[in-house]
């Protein structure tokens, strides 16, 4: 990212109203031109779309905020077996920074990783953005695998929809206390929960 922005790395406890409305705004413009019904959760002060982060890295400059990255610890089932993670997701970055943030908001989440003391992050993200993840990846270690079925919880129990949804989005793990060689084989993923 440019020398004039600022991370702050913020416990969802210690933001204020303002901070969510400023957030909700940001995402709303920011998730807006990919559709109408992306931008939808964040009506008015609400600042996240699925589940809700315990932590967030935020890069501000002088325009407000410029990127946001969410973390969240909780344990996924990998075919079989139970794995601890940190899902990173809620990733946003203002249009007029695109292409250069993704790579500057895990790099600021690094240290907090390695203090949760978590065996290994993880995030999906649709199959479109292949090629800006795999550039991402010559400078972090970072493995991403298709072909895994992801089944998570819808964020509100509703009448009309299944309580679940299955998808096949690209897989991104990033080792952090544990080799990846440690990650449980499988071709499934179930969340226990929805999206962060």
């Amino acid at each position: 990212m440019r020398a004039d922005v600022q991370w702050k790395l913020r416990w969802e406890s210690e933001l204020e109203l303002a901070e969510h409305v400023e957030l909700a705004e940001f995402f709303r413009k920011t998730y807006g031109p990919t559709g109408a019904f992306n931008a939808k959760p964040f009506e008015g002060s609400q600042s996240w779309a699925g589940a809700r982060p315990e932590l967030r890295a935020i890069t501000y400059d002088a325009n407000g905020v410029a990127a946001h990255m969410g973390l969240l610890r909780r344990f996924i089932k990998v075919g079989t077996t139970d794995q601890l993670v940190a899902e990173l997701g809620l990733y946003g970055v203002r249009p007029d920074l695109e292409g250069l943030g993704i790579g500057h908001s895990i790099q600021a989440m690094l240290p907090v990783l390695r203090e949760l003391a978590v065996p290994f992050a993880f995030g999906t993200v649709r199959p479109a953005l292949q090629k800006h993840i795999e550039r991402f990846g010559r400078n972090c270690p970072v493995t991403v695998v298709s072909e895994i079925s992801v089944r998570s919880t819808l964020p509100h129990a509703r009448t009309d929809l299944p309580p679940t949804r299955v998808e096949d989005p690209l897989v991104i793990i990033l080792p952090v206390g544990r080799p990846i060689s440690d990650w449980p084989a499988g071709t499934t993923i179930d969340r226990n929960g929805p999206e962060l």
